[in-house]
């Protein structure tokens, strides 16, 4: 690995291509490195500095000035509140925040100095230098059993990623990327914004995520790749029987790309009926980047047949350079591709991170050997691929002598015509050790489908001893910034 960006280099035959796009603003990659130039040359020599992540070229420009210059990182949420936006400055001393000249930050930051971002800058291409090992990012994680930690991803990592995604995906040059996400989290900026111009492709970010912007962005904008989250292809499901123009983009797509949670059967089948496209899953963490993909192939609405997509809870085969394995609680391998046999995922490959920021007690916790558990439960199927069944800390419930995962019970649970959304959770029980509890949010609130025939049809599609002993309704279910279901909220 030389550079992370050989289309920002002197000479490229980039230099006049389209990179970013966020609305109406455009930059092409000579503009980008000339406004990355002039930053990163302000920035030169500060130990760290952080991001004040906007869905806005501005992020763009600042993240990638700072990997120009060979200084880390640290994406801030926009939306983080007083405690936690204390204890990421508090843990990541960075030297000061980059930031566009309207954004308004909160007190938290008013120690710091400031560094406006100018897209319109004009200064000298920077040559990256930097150690492969060095850290390109800290991104802090959502801290659901603690304090965010910092999980710091060298130049290395990065690259190493991208590359093999390169490969999984056929990603080229000539792929316009769409998509919405947020830049403070791996998926909209590592995988969004870096994947591209690693790739010498370009970026169109909708701002804001609208059916209406992936209908612009997808057909008369000639992208190519939409990637999303849950939630997102929800709403395209939701739109796609009624929306011919919706259809048509996309139908036209490449690659379609869901992850950061498992997509519902439902909708995979929705989309698929509608445009003859299926929409492709993979799994990652902050911690490992990218782990698994399925692999993107040539599709045609006569090859695809609704049902002949990936079983839920696939996310493919390990990646370039990945190995992973599953193992018991006691740490003995699991050598069977039964597609029933659960154990935990552990990983490790050049796609790792370095550590957790100041925590050498919770980065050798992470770690058994040299192997990255994930705290994610998983099965393989015969043919090798990945089928995750639930977190390890929430997702796996133990009910009478059974190892049962949650994801596979939500999935049939939303394949129930009166179901919207639902979560599914174990509490202890005196006879099973643990009980299995719907959280159901239903088509109809004021007329919810009947606990027991919602507990017949999962014992119908899977097996009795994976029915929910307890079902209880919800209008809403507690979610994070990126769709993800935050399940001990659901118990609080």
């Amino acid at each position: 690995m030389s550079t992370l960006f050989p289309a920002l280099a002197a000479g490229s035959d980039r230099l006049e291509r389209p990179a970013l796009r966020f609305g109406t603003e455009t930059l092409t990659y000579g503009e980008l490195a000339a406004a990355a130039g002039a930053l990163a040359a302000r920035i030169d020599g500060t130990g760290r500095v952080a991001v004040w992540a906007t869905p806005t070229a501005r992020t763009a420009v600042a993240v990638v000035a700072a990997l120009l210059a060979g200084v880390p990182a640290v994406p801030l949420n926009p939306r983080t509140g007083e405690r936690e936006l204390a204890h990421i400055l508090g843990d990541s001393a960075p030297g000061a925040v980059l930031a566009g000249a309207a954004d308004e930050l909160p007190a938290g930051l008013s120690g710091l100095p400031r560094v406006d971002v100018d897209v319109r800058a004009r200064g000298a291409a920077v040559v990256e230098s930097a150690d492969p090992e060095s850290a390109a990012l800290i991104v802090y994680t959502s801290g659901t059993t603690g304090p965010p930690k910092g999980v710091v991803l060298s130049r290395r990592a990065v690259a190493a990623s991208l590359d093999a995604l390169e490969e999984a995906w056929a990603w080229t040059a000539d792929d316009v990327l769409v998509h919405a996400l947020p830049l403070f989290h791996v998926h909209g900026l590592v995988l969004g914004i870096l994947g591209p111009l690693r790739r010498g492709g370009s970026v169109r970010h909708l701002g804001a995520f609208s059916v209406a912007g992936v209908v612009r962005e997808l057909g008369a904008g000639g992208g190519t790749m939409l990637f999303g989250v849950p939630t997102m292809y929800h709403r395209i499901a939701d739109a796609v029987g009624e929306d011919p123009a919706l259809v048509r983009a996309l139908a036209g797509a490449r690659l379609l790309v869901s992850g950061s949670a498992a997509l519902p059967v439902h909708d995979h089948e929705r989309i698929t009926a509608a445009t003859g496209r299926t929409v492709i899953e993979r799994y990652g963490m902050t911690e490992t980047l990218m782990l698994c993909s399925v692999g993107a192939t040539p599709q045609t609405p006569a090859s695809v047949r609704v049902g002949s997509g990936p079983r839920p809870g696939s996310v493919g085969l390990p990646l370039r350079g990945v190995e992973l394995r599953l193992v018991e609680e006691d740490g003995t391998e699991i050598e069977a591709y039964d597609g029933e046999s659960v154990g935990e995922i552990q990983v490790r490959g050049p796609n790792l991170f370095t550590a957790y920021l100041n925590r050498p007690d919770a980065t050798a916790a992470a770690f058994d050997g040299e192997w990255f558990r994930t705290g994610d439960m998983a099965v393989r199927e015969p043919d090798g691929s990945v089928r995750l069944v639930g977190r390890k800390a929430t997702d796996l419930i133990k009910s009478g002598g059974y190892k049962i995962g949650a994801g596979e019970i939500e999935n049939a649970l939303l394949d129930h015509p009166e179901v919207r959304e639902v979560a599914v959770t174990g509490e202890p029980d005196p006879d099973l050790g643990e009980r299995i509890v719907a959280w159901v949010v239903p088509v109809d609130t004021e007329k919810p489908p009947v606990a027991e025939e919602l507990a017949d049809h999962v014992a119908r599609l899977l097996a009795p001893h994976k029915r929910p002993r307890v079902v209880r309704y919800r209008e809403a279910l507690p979610r994070n910034d990126m769709g993800k279901l935050m399940k001990k909220a659901l118990h609080d």
